[in-house]
């Protein structure tokens, strides 16, 4: 076993966050005063960092405006949206089964923390994972590669024996780091997932070691890292 650790990404790849997510984005841009976008419209959302997203809904870089927005989106989102969400199929197996071999595993998510942390426990996930990192509500840690960098400084990981499982977030933008690239930018080995929001096309575009199509083959790979 090459890899003791694993990282996976929460939004895609562990949960299918789709009500929420969109449900939120379409309450603070009405709020605003905007018409939003249809649900399926907004899968591009799911993923990447709040504010850049709306800075592109928005069609602007004003800080109070884009502040307003997340502060909406978040009003919604910690009372209601947070729980419009649902498991992947597969997933408690596939994560009982990789702790079973030995592994370390982690949450690696651009969603804050404190909104994480609450989604793994109303699941039932936390035994299965040694801790949860997330963005801080200001958004720091929120682009994916800083957060990498984050966990495996915190918990003193060697680069080399730790993968990162996560789908590739929608549309690249230079801001919008996603799950694959973090992994390159911090030289740690990467399983993407198909089976979430990002394309077969995209994982293999950016390099990703392997891909999964459904989370039991999660298992079936990690000993190929």
């Amino acid at each position: 076993m090459l890899s003791h650790t694993v990282l996976f990404d929460l939004d895609g790849t562990l949960t299918d966050p789709k009500p929420g997510i969109t449900r939120c984005i379409q309450y603070a841009l009405s709020e605003l005063g905007y018409k939003p976008p249809d649900a399926n419209e907004l899968l591009w959302c799911i993923g990447p960092p709040l504010k850049s997203s709306f800075s592109q809904l928005l069609q602007t870089s004003d800080d109070t405006l884009l502040e307003e927005a997340i502060s909406l989106y978040r009003s919604r989102f910690s009372t209601i949206g947070l729980f419009e969400n649902s498991l992947y199929p597969q997933i408690p197996k596939t994560l009982k089964i990789i702790r079973a071999a030995g592994y370390q595993t982690f949450v690696a998510t651009s969603k804050p923390q404190v909104y994480a942390t609450r989604i793994i426990e109303y699941f039932d996930l936390a035994p299965f994972f040694d801790g949860v990192y997330g963005s801080e509500l200001d958004g720091n840690r929120s682009v994916k590669g800083d957060l990498i960098y984050y966990i495996i400084e915190r918990e003193s990981l060697s680069a080399s024996t730790v993968v990162m499982v996560g789908d590739s977030e929608a549309l690249l933008q230079a801001d919008r780091l996603h799950d694959i690239i973090g992994a390159k930018k911090n030289n740690i080995a990467s399983i993407g997932v198909t089976y979430g929001y990002g394309s077969r096309e995209e994982l293999e575009t950016h390099k990703a070691d392997l891909i999964a199509d459904y989370p039991d083959e999660i298992p079936t790979l990690l000993p190929l890292i």
